[in-house]
């Protein structure tokens, strides 16, 4: 999934709190904010040398705290998948970008993994998975790249256990 697509979300969730699990250098937050500046976005990165850099290179502090039209960006340096730090009431929506050497991580191929998210959504609210990189991991053709991603090694497999019926994939790939 391309960055720019994660900003479909907001105009079909409910009102509240964005989660961004993986927030990295905040591309994704930028862009939310820019479009939907009355958003509050929650964000988790685990590597804190990441999240000063984008402070100081990327202009990351500048989406921190209230912004103008009251939204902006709150950063949690933690693990993303902790439910510690979420709002009451639960998620709006929840970005998913985490990857590990240009991986998805394990634990997304997990089912549980997917059940606990679902419990950080309020109702009505939607759950993004950027799984690109998983997608085009070796695969040229459109057969190859179906049985991958709906396998029961994958993301997708995984999320449907959770979300039976309601898991979608939108490909920015041609023929995906």
């Amino acid at each position: 999934m391309f960055i720019d697509e994660f900003s479909s979300l907001p105009p079909i969730i409910p009102r509240g709190p964005i989660a961004i699990l993986g927030l990295g250098g905040g591309t994704a937050a930028r862009l939310l904010l820019h479009l939907w500046p009355e958003r509050e976005l929650i964000g988790w990165e685990i590597d804190e040398i990441l999240i000063d850099k984008a402070r100081d290179y990327l202009g990351l502090s500048e989406l921190e705290g209230k912004i103008k039209h009251g939204g902006g960006l709150t950063i949690h340096i933690d693990d993303a998948l902790s439910d510690a730090n979420d709002p009451e009431g639960g998620f709006a929506g929840i970005v998913v970008d985490l990857f590990s050497n240009g991986d998805v991580l394990p634990v997304l191929k997990e089912a549980e993994t997917w059940f606990k998210l679902r419990k950080r959504l309020r109702p009505g609210g939607r759950i993004m998975i950027n799984c690109v990189e998983e997608q085009r991991h070796g695969h040229d053709d459109d057969e190859t790249l179906e049985s991958t991603i709906t396998g029961e090694n994958h993301v997708l497999y995984a999320m449907s256990k959770a979300f039976p019926g309601e898991v979608r994939l939108f490909s920015p790939f041609p023929n995906t």
